[in-house]
């Protein structure tokens, strides 16, 4: 059987943060709030300059995202929280609740190293803390949970670059490969697309079991990777410890903290 570290080599496209601005098969645009209904912890990431990714809450004033989206590609630096903001249930021009960021965080043994290196898949997750909680009672944040095996069915809910205004649910792809932290799998994916829940239904309720990293193409098909959520707990624990010094807010990554006062 192929090892997945090949594949990341050589098909790899990262997904990376997308302008904000044909349309896949297989998904269910989510335009409307009857068909957005129980969505609404799924946001858009907005990172300043245009760019964005996809985030959702796992906690009134968590969101949970890809590590990459938190760099920008031109410099390799981190992104200032002060440039975030997390848009609740982002639907034709209106969210369900509009925060800006206190704190974002990089699991601690991910290096940014470009949007063509694919060797940190396995690390690609960070946490950006809300500078205020989230409390509507139809922003339910998700819990997440174990991640799935090979040939088990997921479900994908994600922004892209083609779809920037409402979101999209691609309710049946399936678990091609599981090795070392990541999931290859046959969900579609594109720019923007990166921190976008995976869920699996668990006990009847979608529970996110990994986190879209980057897309890809296997023998002329879309795929794309994923990443497990094992570490998100370490990661939680650590943004909400109280913060250091006198900062207000921060983003730190591989160890370092990055503060804006």
């Amino acid at each position: 059987m192929r090892r997945l570290a090949p594949i990341l080599t050589a098909l790899l496209t990262a997904l990376g943060a997308a302008p904000a601005g044909a349309f896949e098969s297989g998904l269910q645009l989510l335009s409307t709030g009857t068909d957005s209904r129980g969505w609404e912890a799924v946001g858009r990431l907005d990172l300043g300059h245009g760019s964005f990714c996809t985030g959702t809450l796992i906690s009134d004033d968590l969101v949970l995202t890809a590590a990459h989206c938190l760099y920008d590609r031109i410099t390799g630096q981190m992104i200032e929280a002060g440039q975030i903001e997390f848009r609740a249930g982002w639907r034709n021009g209106r969210a369900v609740a509009y925060r800006g960021a206190r704190r974002a965080i990089t699991a601690p043994n991910y290096s940014y190293q470009g949007p063509e290196r694919f060797d940190r898949v396995a690390s690609d997750l960070a946490l950006v803390q809300l500078d205020a909680p989230i409390r509507l009672p139809q922003v339910k944040p998700f819990e997440i949970d174990s991640g799935p095996g090979e040939g088990d069915q997921v479900g994908v809910v994600s922004y892209a670059h083609d779809r920037s205004e409402a979101p999209a649910l691609q309710s049946m792809c399936a678990v091609l490969k599981r090795e070392a932290g990541v999931v290859l799998m046959n969900c579609t994916a594109d720019f923007g697309a990166s921190g976008s829940p995976i869920f699996a239904m668990r006990g009847g309720v979608p529970r996110i079991v990994s986190v879209v990293s980057a897309k890809a193409e296997l023998r002329g098909a879309p795929v794309s990777l994923g990443v497990l959520v094992d570490g998100v707990k370490d990661l939680r624990a650590e943004i909400e410890a109280p913060p250091t010094g006198d900062a207000l807010h921060e983003t730190r990554a591989g160890g370092a903290k990055f503060v804006r006062p």
